[in-house]
């Protein structure tokens, strides 16, 4: 290793020759020594020997050291620095460490073709040995095949999951289920992955599933107690499906244990194993609901003279119930029609209403009776009998209500009339009184219902015809009796309240029509499916949703 000035100066012939033979070891050593040589002058190369092992080559520019390359004895390298190097289209910046492929000739996509199953390699430190982890093609790949990596990182205990189309995405593993140590006793949101020992000893608690689940993700729940029979564990769905339905579900057997996995949003979380759990591992989701059903109202009667009163119809049976479902039920709907006007011919009896109804499995059925309709004049004078009795066509026999015979009761008798004049038609009954009780032929008030969420009168008995002026239905929804020559003119019962029609002095003109009923549903909108035919009104009121029927359809709990 040697270093010369190249300055010979004059002198003898042995100095000389000293003085060019270190010259010429300088030269063969490339300048080497452990600073730059005396005298370098600008673009002179020199080996700095600083470090025995591995010396950089450098180029001195007239005032500083580039370095240009280290050379490793060792390995029998050399590893240049700072070097830009020119390839077809593409510039290749070397800093340090890093390799940058940048485009510089056009805007295409710029690809790293490692052709023949060769390796991409990761070495090891290198003051740890020269080991190393590679990557490389399959021998032979039918297609071209691209893994796209995720945009963020995932989160602890997470792995890459392929989409089937190379896209790759950071996802809990569905292999096992950590059970969590500490013993849950009320209501908590659940963890994908996690294991829960429940303790309903104390009381009932919703468990609620996770809000944004992938597929594979798994939830345990086991009975630490033996209490889910008498305290249920309530399976909150978060707004995913649970078995490809839109309801909650209960555990109900003591010492159950299910694991739900998640597999995608039309099925949703489902079961995959269970132990003690019974006829199935999850049980439909039991809720109440409100109840109103109201049948059609009678039709008012009609007399043949003059002088006549048709009694007024009789209100739609007028019955609730309050009753608990299970998720999945079938609810179905009958909501019966008012009775039919009757004609211009002959002392005829009002039309009886259809009756409505709720039923289902698991269900007690509810019926309410049609209306009975109007008493006529001579042999059919008499009211006829049902939800609420028909009132008499003047002083005859007025028709029974709450026929057939229910508790609480589903409505009123008919009222009777007078032959003598002034004579008028007994009015129909209403769901909250006799007819007639108001005054001369008027109609049985209805009753009023809050289960909308205000307060509405429905169900009121339908006026009798009279020969001293109108007579008024009763309130909730009756029709009023037509007066002499029907003048003001019967009217009908009003639709959807099952309120009874108006009865007609004599055989020139028709009766009123009795209302169509209506049943009406008040679910937990918590618990609500919003499956439904039929085309119900839907609404709400404080937590409850409000289904309000005015013709049959269904609900699906």
């Amino acid at each position: 290793m040697a270093q010369h000035d190249y300055n010979i100066a004059n002198q003898g012939f042995p100095a000389f020759r000293t003085d060019l033979n270190n010259a010429l070891s300088a030269i063969q050593t490339t300048n080497s020594g452990t600073s730059r040589p005396t005298g370098a002058v600008a673009g002179q190369l020199w080996l700095d020997t600083t470090s025995a092992t591995t010396p950089t080559l450098k180029y001195y520019d007239g005032a500083d050291d580039i370095s240009l390359a280290t050379i490793d004895h060792s390995a029998n390298t050399v590893n240049w620095l700072d070097s830009t190097v020119s390839i077809t289209g593409l510039t290749t910046t070397a800093t340090g460490t890093v390799l940058t492929l940048s485009d510089s000739a056009s805007t295409s996509t710029v690809n790293l073709i490692i052709d023949n199953q060769k390796e991409i390699r990761f070495r090891e430190t290198t003051a740890n040995g020269t080991n190393y982890v590679a990557l490389k093609a399959p021998a032979s790949v039918s297609a071209d095949l691209t893994f796209t990596l995720p945009a963020t990182d995932g989160t602890t205990g997470q792995v890459l999951s392929t989409n089937g189309s190379g896209v790759l995405s950071f996802i809990t593993p569905s292999a096992g289920v950590a059970f969590q140590s500490a013993i849950k006793t009320s209501g908590f949101t659940a963890v994908a992955g996690e294991g829960y020992f429940c303790d309903t000893t104390s009381s009932a608690f919703t468990v609620t599933l996770p809000a944004t689940p992938t597929a594979g993700n798994q939830v345990a729940i086991v009975d630490y107690a033996g209490t889910f029979a008498t305290n249920n564990i309530t399976l909150g769905r978060n707004s995913n499906k649970i078995d490809g339905g839109t309801s909650n579900k209960l555990l109900t057997t003591n010492r159950e244990a299910v694991t739900l996995v998640y597999v995608d949003s039309t099925q949703g979380w489902v079961s995959s194993s269970g132990a003690n759990e019974g006829t199935q591992s999850l049980d439909p989701n039991a809720y109440s609901i409100d109840f109103l059903v109201i049948a059609g109202g009678g039709s008012g009667g009609r007399e043949n003279i003059a002088s006549g009163t048709g009694g007024g119809g009789g209100a739609g049976g007028y019955r609730t119930s309050t009753q608990t479902v299970s998720a999945g039920t079938v609810i179905t709907v009958t909501v019966g029609d008012g009775g039919a006007s009757v004609g211009v011919s002959g002392a005829v009896q009002g039309n009886d209403g259809s009756n409505s109804s709720i039923s289902g499995s698991g269900l007690t059925t509810i019926t309410s009776t049609g209306g009975g309709g109007g008493g006529g004049g001579e042999a059919t004078a008499n009211g006829r009998n049902g939800g609420s009795g028909g009132g008499a066509g003047g002083a005859y026999t007025a028709g029974t209500g709450n026929t057939p015979s229910t508790s609480p009761s589903q409505g009123n008798n008919g009222g009777v009339g007078r032959n003598d004049a002034p004579s008028y038609g007994g009015g129909g009954g209403g769901a909250g009184e006799v007819g007639s009780t108001d005054g001369n032929g008027e109609g049985g008030d209805g009753t009023a219902s809050s289960i909308t969420g205000s307060s509405v009168t429905r169900a009121g008995g339908g006026g009798g015809a009279s020969q001293f002026g109108a007579t008024n239905g009763g309130t909730g929804g009756g029709g009023n009796g037509g007066g002499p020559s029907n003048s003001p003119a019967a009217t009908a019962g009003t639709a959807n309240t099952g309120g009874g029609g108006g009865g007609v002095p004599n055989a020139s003109y028709a009766s009123g029509a009795g209302g169509k009923g209506v049943v009406i549903l008040s679910v937990p909108t918590a618990s609500y499916s919003s499956t439904s035919t039929g085309s119900p009104t839907v609404t709400t009121s404080g937590s409850n949703t409000i289904l309000q029927f005015n013709g049959s359809g269904s609900y699906t709990a």
